[in-house]
């Protein structure tokens, strides 16, 4: 917590309560426009509290000397999302008008492929940048889907939270935690569920073909989590006996540092240089 008592640190927290207010401002802004309902104000509201509550405690946790370039785009469309997050919530009651919902949407998407050129162009790629990007994303296809679940049904909903359960999963099946290879064929599957949703959300397509598109959404994914997992459990073994060995090492020299530490001080400082 000294970093709040810092000037990066309030220069964090002065970023993220920026774009805290960017979403009350856009949500101002479709109230006026559209007469955002109470639901979609609520959802809105809390949408963007939790995006500001959460990304200031890992900021803060992992103590980011400044926000970046890269964050700053994925706050953008962290506020996009919130936007259409509440358009969603406020079709309960009665439907937004298609071309806000798709202009706001697509943005979000296309902003997807330039945040990660920009963190790599500035050298400002951080492990916290990538986890907020894909934190959106995931997001951002959820709500996508209990959009378009009310007019093709719930079996839609299963794109969106494939992820968390999968996520969830791991908590219980720590090799699913494993790192992936990398693989442009699942980039590619995930960078395609967003657009197929939005398309079958647009209504351009007859319903037919937009069920089709939905369902080769689904089709695809599963196939790559599927084939992910498969992965995983095949050399589950493999990275335990790696892990197991690695630790064994860290072991083995603390143990040989220690008994020279009580040896012969010199003796300890040659073995740690």
């Amino acid at each position: 917590m000294a970093l709040i008592n810092t000037y990066d640190g309030r220069l964090l927290l002065s970023e993220t309560t920026v774009g805290a207010g960017a979403q009350v401002l856009l949500l101002a802004f479709l109230g006026t426009a559209i007469g955002l309902g109470p639901a979609g104000w609520l959802t809105g509201l809390a949408f963007g509290l939790a995006t500001w509550a959460v990304l200031n405690r890992a900021l803060l946790r992992t103590r980011t000397r400044t926000f970046g370039p890269a964050n700053r785009v994925t706050l953008g469309r962290a506020i996009l999302v919130g936007a259409v997050t509440a358009l969603v919530a406020d079709s309960f009651q009665s439907s937004p008008p298609v071309s806000l919902f798709v202009g706001l949407t697509a943005v979000a998407l296309i902003l997807d492929g330039v945040d990660g050129k920009v963190a790599r162009r500035t050298g400002t790629s951080t492990a916290l940048g990538a986890r907020f990007d894909m934190e959106v994303d995931a997001f951002l296809i959820l709500v996508l889907s209990v959009y378009v679940s009310m007019s093709m049904g719930p079996w839609v909903l299963l794109i969106g939270l494939m992820r968390y359960v999968f996520v969830a999963a791991a908590k219980v099946m720590p090799w699913l935690n494993g790192s992936l290879p990398h693989s442009m064929a699942r980039k590619t599957v995930a960078a395609v569920q967003g657009v197929f949703l939005l398309v079958a959300a647009s209504g351009l397509l007859p319903y037919t073909a937009g069920f089709g598109l939905v369902a080769l959404a689904l089709g695809s994914l599963l196939w790559s989590f599927g084939r992910d997992i498969a992965w995983l459990f095949r050399t589950r073994e493999q990275r335990r006996s790696e892990w197991a060995a690695t630790v064994t090492v860290e072991e083995t020299v603390t143990a040989a540092v220690a008994a020279l530490e009580t040896a012969d001080p010199r003796e300890a400082e040659l073995v740690r240089s």
